[in-house]
């Protein structure tokens, strides 16, 4: 799905007609492309096709000064609908993106139980370093009051996905304490019995 068209399309929604320099601002502004995936770049092309598809419609077209011409922009009613399905996609649909964490600890894995070790602890200090510094900003926002109760939930939950990968990898080490453990079963099979590569297991 495009979360490009669902930040526009829910802008317009919410805020009446922009101009692709106001979203840009806005997507800058709240950081979006690091959190989100959204390609601020590609916001203008991405309000051109809309405009194409019939999903928003040229409101204005206006220029201050030496500045270049802006687009003013409106939801249409096709752009309301095609903004409901995705919103409900987004929201209702439970879908994991590519984890190379994952991958790498499938296929891989570091043989080394050191290296593994030194390798785990610069990721988990990596996750505290990240949930802090999120938790400091969200503090600081609000502080200064200039983010809403919504803002600071989701500033939250960054923070609480990466203080549950935190917990997890406490968990995660008494696997690897066993792995290890068994590392000279002859069969060359991990301690559980399963080959790693068979359907259905896996380390994420």
């Amino acid at each position: 799905m495009s979360l490009s068209r669902l930040m526009v399309l829910g802008l317009l929604a919410n805020h009446g007609p922009q101009h692709g320099h106001q979203i840009k601002l806005t997507a800058t502004r709240t950081e979006v492309e690091s959190w989100g995936g959204i390609s601020v770049g590609a916001l203008y092309r991405e309000l051109r096709q809309m405009n194409t598809d019939g999903l928003v419609r040229t409101v204005s077209v206006t220029q201050v000064g030496n500045r270049p011409q802006r687009t003013v922009y409106e939801i249409t009613d096709a752009g309301r609908d095609a903004l409901r399905a995705l919103q409900e996609k987004a929201i209702c649909d439970l879908r994991l993106g590519p984890d190379s964490f994952a991958v790498a600890l499938m296929f891989g894995r570091v043989q080394d139980a050191g290296e593994m070790a030194r390798l785990l602890d610069r990721r988990r200090q990596r996750l505290r370093e990240m949930a802090a510094g999120i938790n400091a900003e969200r503090e600081q926002h609000l502080a200064e009051g200039s983010i809403t109760a919504l803002d600071a939930a989701l500033f939250r939950r960054q923070a609480m996905l990466l203080e549950a990968e935190l917990s997890w990898h406490e968990e995660f080490d008494a696997v690897l304490v066993e792995q290890v453990s068994g590392s000279d079963d002859p069969t060359g099979q991990d301690p559980t019995g399963q080959d790693p590569t068979e359907e259905g297991h896996a380390y994420a």
